[in-house]
């Protein structure tokens, strides 16, 4: 403990901020096991619109506006992007699932060089390359080519960081809570719509956007509740520790939300990694951490 307080404002935000993260996540597992990631998905989605419209009532937005089309963009693609992500918390690891959302500041680079023109310092490209080869170990693609938790757990990567770029170019234009809200409201409304066409829909390998709507009852209650608790509570202490910090630094600091991922999925059952997957791991956080200090 004494060390933990010696630790500079930001970096104590962060640590606790993975962890609070990683107990979301935990929390997301439990409640998987009762209705579908789908579901998990508009829970953890509402709890975020109604607290940011609070906020709104107490202090309305102001902003210039103007990129209606970019901002839906940036809903739609945090969406998907976690409904891939839940899904495989659902089925993989929670560490695992972790792991891949992990990898977005690495596509985040790709995609701010091809659509930003921000330019990429050697070392940036060097962390690209690292992030890619620790994916190759993480997903072991067999002579059948990548599974589907693969697919889904690169793309919540790969959809995370579309997101992400495109929040740069709306920050010029939009109140951030406009941008929250683009994401929660979207994650709300998709999943509903989802519902509502799951019935005439057909397709077990679509699970993961298609799926009954199942109400919570006793426990799983708890397990929702907690989720978006955690949730909102994660985003607080990440905002705090960016405001206290080099972003840099907090970014690097962000990955141990691996370490406690792992931890606590060990604790809900899941087997620890092989040792090919924490090579992958140990890759993609060096890729990361690379990424995060060459800003």
């Amino acid at each position: 403990m004494k060390h933990f307080t010696n630790l500079n404002k930001g970096v104590q935000y962060m640590l606790i901020a993975s962890f609070t993260f990683a107990i979301m996540g935990a929390f997301a597992k439990l409640a998987s096991e009762h209705m579908s990631s789908l579901e998990v998905v508009f829970f953890r989605n509402i709890a975020g619109v109604i607290l940011i419209g609070i906020a709104v009532l107490k202090k309305p937005m102001q902003h210039q506006g103007g990129k209606p089309l970019l901002l839906f963009f940036r809903g739609f693609m945090g969406f998907v992007a976690l409904l891939a992500f839940f899904y495989n918390i659902a089925h993989i690891s929670l560490g695992d699932a972790m792991t891949y959302s992990k990898t977005s500041p690495i596509f985040t680079a790709v995609f701010a060089w091809l659509f930003l023109h921000e330019k990429l310092t050697l070392k940036a490209w060097l962390a690209v390359f690292v992030g890619f080869i620790g994916i190759v170990f993480i997903t072991q693609p067999s002579g059948i080519g990548f599974s589907k938790y693969d697919f889904l757990g690169i793309f919540s990567g790969v959809g995370a960081a579309l997101a992400y770029t495109s929040v740069r170019e709306l920050k010029q234009f939009y109140d951030t809570r406009a941008i929250v809200l683009s994401f929660m409201l979207t994650g709300t409304l998709g999943p509903l719509l989802l519902f509502l066409i799951s019935p005439y829909v057909n397709a077990p390998e679509f699970d993961f956007m298609f799926a009954k709507f199942v109400m919570p009852e006793g426990i799983v209650w708890v397990y929702v509740i907690a989720m978006g608790l955690f949730a909102t509570l994660s985003q607080v202490l990440m905002t705090k520790a960016y405001g206290e910090t080099k972003a840099g630094i907090v970014g690097a600091v962000s990955y141990t939300n691996i370490l406690f991922s792992i931890m606590v999925g060990v604790f809900l059952g899941d087997a620890l990694p092989s040792v090919t997957t924490t090579f992958g791991i140990i890759l993609i956080v060096m890729a990361g951490v690379m990424v995060a200090r060459a800003k």
